[in-house]
């Protein structure tokens, strides 16, 4: 098994996309890139400790690659808005890939610049790749938030259409239901 971190807007949404995806084992929400140990998700929602929302994703690279990862990833939000998804606003909605080897750099620098030379989205990507620091778990409540709390408004507005867009987009990729 392999992790991958990223941040790309409030991590319920995250977790949700990557949960579906067959070759995950699990995924768990949580915060890096701050400057304070174990915060709380109040402390983070308040923008001034410095942490991105992440999610961090177990997987089997023998079913699912990084790549595979990564292009889930770009196609599932907005990579070019800086300290926001939508009408989530802060550094903590930043769009962030945190790579756990130099392999994950490569492959997630690459993909980036490709995307960027080919103007796949209509301004540049300013999505931040750095080195995975420490990554904190977040509160129990918010794992597997979607699955739990799917009927309530910001799941049924925010959530579900990015769950509905992966259904369609890679339905290949998805899970098998039994």
């Amino acid at each position: 098994m392999e992790q991958a971190t990223f941040g790309a807007g409030c991590f319920w949404c995250v977790e949700a996309v990557f949960q579906k995806l067959e070759g995950v084992d699990k995924v768990v929400s949580g915060y890096t890139g701050g400057r304070i140990a174990n915060p709380t998700y109040k402390e983070v929602c308040s923008g001034l400790t410095g942490h991105n929302e992440v999610t961090q994703i177990t997987f089997d690279p023998q079913k699912i690659t990084f790549e595979e990862l990564l292009e889930v990833f770009w196609k599932t939000h907005d990579p070019t808005t800086l300290n926001r998804q939508g009408n989530d606003v802060g550094d903590q909605y930043r769009s962030g890939i945190y790579y756990h080897n130099e392999e994950q750099k490569r492959l997630a620098e690459e993909y980036k610049q490709k995307l960027n030379e080919a103007h796949a989205f209509p301004k540049p990507i300013v999505t931040e790749i750095l080195p995975l620091g420490t990554f904190y778990r977040a509160e129990d409540y918010h794992q597997n938030y979607f699955n739990l709390n799917g009927s309530q408004p910001y799941c049924q507005f925010v959530v579900k259409p990015k769950v509905d867009k992966v259904k369609a987009v890679f339905g290949e990729k998805l899970k098998k239901v039994a």
